[in-house]
């Protein structure tokens, strides 16, 4: 679907319940993903809630449309697109820096929200000090980062760029190849990711801030968190662990957080065993399962 906000239209991914009046899941994306990277996990739900994930202003379908960028601006999308949408009160949930933006989402516009599912990410993690705006996010994020200036020369290309991603080598399906054969834009010769390098840096920026990692301090009701085990980079120190938790000083009566093993920070939702614990969580917070259960 296309949606109207300032600026033009936002594109949003759907996936139908088969109950029109069943429970609906907001998701938004990673700073340079798109919205198909919940598609697995929408498989999980099996038409059980609605899923709607939209490519985040700057990327994917969404790629044209115009600043301001960062995290406020994907908040007031979101309300944007549940006020047009009709969506009344939904799950909101968020994965990496959506996982920010879901947050600030949640306490600019608290009306919108029955609960709040945030993944791997909506909590502030250490970063290095004195580093440039682009090596801070480049720090970060890593190859996602460095792969918006670059060319392909085919869809092939791509897909063997991303095959060799060490978060990836073991975790290659036709899901994964799907949502990031869905980032490309331009013609062959000289293919190129959809993400706009000036949204990525302003979002990658102000995800950093004190007013947007500090929004899991406001929230309005509570939020569950899930985090992997692993890194970016299938690294063993992961964007979170207990220490670091602990460190963040959450309250733990309105955040409760989960790991999930065996999960780095991609394949939480992309791979199979992840994409099908967060749609449990999903359902969970939605009133129609319960997270102790299988499925």
């Amino acid at each position: 679907m296309r949606v109207p906000v300032p600026g033009g239209d936002l594109a949003v991914l759907r996936w139908p319940a088969a109950d029109p009046d069943a429970p609906v899941v907001l998701a938004l994306h990673g700073i340079t993903a798109n919205g198909l990277t919940w598609a697995r996990i929408a498989h999980h739900l099996a038409g059980r809630a609605t899923l709607l994930a939209p490519d985040l202003r700057g990327r994917g379908a969404s790629g044209t449309l115009p600043g301001p960028y960062g995290i406020a601006a994907h908040a007031d999308d979101m309300a944007a697109v549940a006020d047009t949408l009709g969506l009344g009160r939904v799950v909101l949930a968020g994965h990496s820096m959506g996982a920010f933006a879901a947050a600030l989402t949640a306490v600019r516009h608290p009306d919108l929200l029955s609960a709040l599912l945030l993944v791997d990410g909506g909590v502030g993690f250490p970063v290095p000090e004195g580093l440039a705006p682009d090596e801070l996010i480049a720090s970060v994020i890593g190859p996602a980062m460095r792969r918006l200036s670059m060319t392909f020369p085919d869809r092939r290309a791509y897909r063997e760029f991303w095959q060799e991603h060490p978060a990836f080598r073991a975790a290659w399906s036709p899901w994964v190849d799907a949502y990031i054969q869905r980032d490309l834009v331009g013609e062959e010769p000289a293919l190129r990711s959809s993400c706009r390098i000036e949204a990525v840096r302003t979002d990658g920026v102000d995800q950093l801030g004190g007013a947007v990692s500090g929004a899991v301090h406001r929230l309005p009701r509570p939020a569950v968190l899930l985090w992997a085990e692993r890194g970016l980079m299938d690294e063993p120190q992961g964007l979170y662990d207990e220490r670091r938790l602990a460190a963040a000083g959450l309250d733990p009566a309105r955040v409760r957080t989960r790991l999930v093993p065996g999960t780095n920070h991609y394949t939480i939702l992309v791979g199979d065993e992840g994409a099908r614990v967060v749609a449990r969580h999903m359902l969970a917070e939605a009133g129609l399962g319960d997270t102790d259960a299988g499925g």
